[in-house]
């Protein structure tokens, strides 16, 4: 499946909050949405869910128009909204049968989920007696219950301690296994690194970057290199070679290659002038320090 936003605008009023959103999905793919709080992930989310109808633009699924009512999907709002004095399994079970569930299947899938989680004993205990963090993990599941093909997930690590985000972090890497299609909005960038394949970033109601992951940060990596090395002539070394500022963190240093010269010009000048050299690899920046970079672009 592939999902796709294009030219989406939305306002309220004199305000405008989408600025020609675009960005393409894939199944087997984690798409990260990313930005910081109040810069158009939720409105994004909630047009792609048919909350919101953008003012112009359009979603597609597989080239045709998208149709949340009638997909195969699991959403979960920023605005948690479950029942806190019912008991939990019930509300599962309600909210499996919503999306057209049988009541057999719905208790199944509510049961397996509990279980899965850790939170199985509780099935027929009120929302209300859990902790914000076992809450929210309530939240989450409700979500997956009928195994939808389309996970839209507005910041689902919100509240998690680092073992509960880890746990959910590993369940949505199997369903990515399983083909799923998953959108998830963040502002934690930390959490969602280590396995979101593509991203868009969007600072003030605008895509600011948008790709593979991976081929970001090469392309950002561009002419720098980290370099370990124990001797004390290094800096000076470093310097006399490049004739540019590096940035040093005890024995790392980070350096900008001047345009005309090679990686293999500069470990060779080390080399030459005595200079020890444990490592030398690519510089990848960060998803933070490329946010960052982004947003200061624009």
């Amino acid at each position: 499946m592939q999902l796709e936003l294009r030219n989406i605008t939305k306002s309220f009023g004199d305000v405008h909050v989408l600025k020609d959103i675009s960005f393409t999905t894939y199944s087997g793919r984690a798409m990260g949405f990313l930005g910081r709080n109040g810069s158009g992930k939720t409105t994004t989310m909630r047009c792609l869910m048919n909350v919101f109808a953008p003012d112009s633009g359009e979603i597609l699924l597989d080239g045709k128009p998208f149709v949340a009512d009638k997909a195969s999907i699991g959403y979960l709002p920023e605005e948690r909204g479950m029942y806190p004095k019912e008991p939990i399994v019930d509300q599962l079970i309600y909210f499996a049968r919503l999306r057209g569930a049988s009541k057999q299947g719905a208790h199944k899938s509510a049961m397996y989920w509990l279980d899965r989680v850790g939170l199985s004993e509780y099935h027929n205990k009120k929302l209300e007696i859990l902790s914000k963090g076992n809450q929210q993990k309530i939240q989450i599941i409700q979500a997956f219950l009928t195994d939808p093909d389309i996970l839209i997930l507005d910041e689902p690590f919100s509240g998690l301690d680092p073992v509960n985000s880890q746990l959910f972090k590993e369940i949505i890497l199997e369903l990515l296994k399983q083909k799923k299609l998953v959108v998830f909005s963040s502002h934690q960038m930390a959490y969602v690194e280590e396995f979101c394949d593509d991203i868009a970033l969007i600072h003030n109601g605008r895509i600011t970057l948008s790709g593979d992951l991976k081929k970001i940060k090469r392309e950002r990596a561009h002419r720098q290199v980290l370099i370990e090395s124990p001797s004390e002539s290094a800096s000076a070394v470093l310097s006399s070679i490049t004739k540019e500022k590096f940035q040093r963190k005890e024995n790392v240093f980070h350096v900008r290659l001047p345009e005309g010269m090679t990686k293999e010009h500069l470990l060779l000048g080390l080399l030459d002038q005595g200079v020890k050299v444990e490592s030398f690899n690519d510089y990848l920046p960060s998803l933070h320090q490329i946010f960052l970079e982004s947003a200061g672009e624009q």
